[in-house]
């Protein structure tokens, strides 16, 4: 029996190439489809826009790529573990490794180092080039496909709730105590959460505190009567800080930008379950592909002429999909609060790495 972990260095080179080279094979063919039926149902939209032609359909392409490789990097891991695990043993090369004295760890030992490696340029380039990506056809959706004017500031259709109040404006300009709201509406809302009064004034100022409210107009619900009032002071509660971070795209900030985010939000006190999940989860997504020789390790092993190699990969790739499904509903529990946002993002990969030991330990050690 070996007692180091890794086998020979030409022994491990062989493997972990064979692994990276197939999670390039299977992730160019997954990107490419799936780019092919996404450019199909978004080139309508782009080209309906005056102007718009090819440059434009490549300019997608350029931003929705990098989304796709993110997405799917951890699928195309999984599918690369069933198809080198399951030709290495239709090969007889897992029984050469065996008898040779090698355990089955030693035998993934090269796979899950070259995963990590996998996961190191993953997080890397979801932080330098994915969340760029995805800001920038974001900016471009919104103005549904058309030229992105350049940053004036200049927000529209913000929202803020002061307890069970609502304050609206159509649009938001300034920073700090500069900050000033055009068309302004106050909803006053009762302890069952009915409107009880509006307000709607054309500027608003911050007031500190408060927002001060120009030729403010009053309309009763109860009474169905319209009021002119004089300048008045509302929403207490909302400082210049919440305005500043009212809307945060998780997906399109890296983890120094969004832990800034975070804490902006929570020093307001505003609710940042949700962000936080995502935070952590900008850690453990990239890192489920070390998870994806674990649980395809099945494919591995048992002998190929026995008929039962299909139902191994089966196997493997069932446990894989287990467990982007797990992921995907954890991290929405976290987004519920049902879950912490820690536990959220790190419980499915900590249960599916037990059960990948589990499932290997109890059939091939």
């Amino acid at each position: 029996m070996r007692l180091d972990f890794f086998p020979s260095r030409t022994l491990t080179l062989y493997l972990a190439r064979l692994f990276v080279t197939r999670v390039l094979a299977v992730l160019v063919m997954l990107v490419l489809v799936l780019q092919m039926l996404d450019l199909l149902g978004e080139s309508g939209k782009i080209l309906s826009h005056p102007g718009n032609g090819e440059a434009e359909l490549l300019r997608y392409v350029s931003l929705r790529m990098p989304q796709l490789v993110a997405r799917f990097l951890p699928y195309s891991a999984l599918l690369a573990t069933i198809i080198t695990l399951a030709t290495l043993n239709q090969n007889s090369e897992v029984i050469a490794m065996k008898a040779a004295g090698m355990s089955a760890h030693q035998v993934l030992a090269p796979l899950i180092l070259a995963a990590m490696a996998v996961a190191c340029v993953s997080f890397a380039f979801n932080e330098r080039v994915v969340t760029r990506a995805t800001a920038t056809l974001a900016a471009w959706k919104d103005t549904e496909y058309g030229p992105v004017p350049e940053d004036s500031g200049i927000r529209r259709n913000v929202y803020f709730a002061d307890g069970t109040n609502i304050l609206t404006a159509e649009t938001l300009t300034g920073e700090g105590a500069n900050v000033v709201m055009q068309g302004v509406t106050f909803y006053r809302r009762d302890a069952n959460a009915m409107i009880v009064e509006q307000l709607r004034s054309p500027r608003a100022t911050f007031a500190d505190p408060g927002w001060r409210l120009e030729r403010p107009t009053r309309f009763a619900v109860q009474t169905a009567q319209t009021q002119q009032l004089q300048p008045i002071v509302v929403a207490e509660g909302i400082t210049p800080d919440q305005v500043a971070i009212s809307g945060v795209n998780a997906d399109a900030q890296n983890v120094i930008e969004l832990r800034r985010s975070i804490d902006l939000l929570d020093d307001a006190g505003r609710r940042t379950e949700e962000l936080e999940g995502k935070w952590w989860h900008k850690f453990s997504g990239p890192l489920s592909a070390v998870l994806m020789p674990l649980l395809g390790a099945v494919a591995a092993f048992g002998l190929a002429r026995s008929g039962q190699l299909f139902v191994r990969a089966v196997i493997g790739m069932a446990l894989g999909f287990a467990y982007f499904v797990v992921d995907n509903a954890a991290l929405a529990m976290g987004n519920f609060g049902s879950y912490p946002p820690l536990l959220a993002a790190w419980a499915p990969f900590l249960l599916f790495f037990l059960i990948g030991e589990t499932v290997l330990v109890r059939t091939e050690e």
